[in-house]
């Protein structure tokens, strides 16, 4: 008789975001007449760049011709691609990663999922509190976070690092010791961000307790202050310490065509066993690479006119930003967030916990957000929302919430 993987049945309810998809749908049924604007999931709502259209066009009138036809990617990704992000992405940093420490990917989220494979069960992980839920639910599939906790809406075997007012919503280097730290830098869902000399405390503790960062950069391209890194490696000692994940999609608007990349450098070992073989191993075997037309049309977003369009991009994104602090902020609210990051974190009314102003913002402002509690418990209190929209319907968002 098979089995099943058992560790499934110890997760809560359903995905965060499924869960919202599911009461917006329902509420749209009911009240069809209702026009519902989405701050909520943070999916990019602009068109692809143009540079990255003409090379999507370019790509697919190769694969009809025989002589320029591709088949299978190579494992870790197109050579042209990986040098371009080792160029543009870390060079022009003063960064030195080789190509062949670079992995091309269908995005940020199946490699923050996918890295678990080659830790073993018996790791403990510590989280930002409250954090991206892919990281703690992938955890819990693998085994490693023992016993759901529903009254405390914890893991029994992770290791939480609160990140609240009181810290600037940042984590504080815990007490018990991790052997794997995820850290979002700027943060998803907070929109905080630290400084390098507080990111090279994290490497400088990684490296005397022998822990791994996995750190996700998904959203460096809105940093928008100097003195905050756009990658760990920027940091000393970094390189054999860290993992870095990073994406395509919220940079070039990629969440519809999918592509990011990890970055696990040669010097990163347990032992003498290189994090980077056993990676270019599990890459090799269980796929998840992209097309050859998406990896030549992320290389666009490199070209000169590529990285115009892409600034462009962000900055639409960012405008929003700015608007929706300001906005909240003249309205009463206690936000913060906004300003490296495409997200606001908005404490919400007395006496509304985050899902409760979630149904409240549903009906009665038609406006769709995210609970701070489905990122974590330290979340609870708190409400996320998104920029990636457009001008027009985020002044209308705003409009609808400030009449609440």
């Amino acid at each position: 008789m098979y089995k099943i993987n058992d560790n499934y049945l110890k997760l809560p309810g359903s995905y965060l975001f499924s869960t919202i998809g599911k009461k917006v749908s329902e509420y749209k049924a009911a009240n069809p007449d209702k026009s519902i604007i989405s701050l909520g999931i943070g999916d990019v709502t602009l068109p692809l760049a143009p540079v990255v259209v003409d090379t999507l066009h370019s790509a697919v009138d190769e694969m009809a011709d025989a002589a320029t036809f591709k088949g299978y990617a190579p494992d870790l990704g197109y050579e042209f691609l990986r040098q371009a992000i080792a160029d543009n992405d870390y060079k022009a940093r003063g960064v030195d990663i080789a190509i062949d420490e670079i992995f091309v990917s269908d995005g940020a989220k199946s490699d923050s999922g996918n890295i678990g494979d080659i830790f073993s069960e018996d790791n403990k992980i510590a989280v930002c509190d409250p954090v991206y839920p892919v990281y703690v639910d992938t955890n819990a599939m693998s085994g490693r976070t023992g016993e759901y906790i529903t009254s405390e809406q914890k893991w029994s075997n992770v290791i939480y690092m609160p990140c609240t007012a009181d810290t600037g919503f940042a984590p504080e280097i815990p007490e018990e010791t991790p052997d794997i730290i995820y850290l979002c830098f700027p943060n998803n869902p907070t929109g905080s961000t630290i400084n390098k000399e507080e990111l090279q405390k994290w490497v400088d503790y990684a490296l005397k307790v022998g822990a791994v960062i996995i750190y996700d950069a998904a959203y460096e391209a809105y940093i928008s202050e100097d003195d905050v890194p756009h990658s760990i490696y920027e940091c000393e000692g970094a390189k054999a310490c860290a993992i870095e994940i990073r994406s395509f999609s919220k940079n070039a608007g990629f969440t519809g065509t999918r592509l990011g990349f990890t970055v696990i450098p040669k010097e990163l070992k347990s032992g003498d066993v290189s994090l980077n073989s056993l990676w270019a191993r599990r890459h090799g075997t269980k796929f998840n690479g992209a097309p050859y037309i998406i990896q030549k049309a992320g290389a666009a977003i490199y070209t000169e006119e590529g990285k115009k369009q892409t600034k462009d991009m962000v900055a639409y994104y960012m405008e929003n930003a700015r608007l929706i602090r300001e906005e909240l902020e003249k309205a009463g609210y206690v936000v913060s967030g906004g300003i490296n990051a495409p997200y606001i974190w908005l404490k919400t009314p007395e006496n509304q916990t985050s899902w409760e102003f979630f149904d409240n913002l549903l009906e009665n402002a038609n406006v769709v957000g995210t609970p701070g509690s489905g990122f974590g418990p330290s979340g609870e209190g708190y409400f996320r929302l998104t920029a990636f929209g457009s001008h027009e319907n985020t002044r209308e968002a705003l409009e609808r919430i400030k009449r609440l």
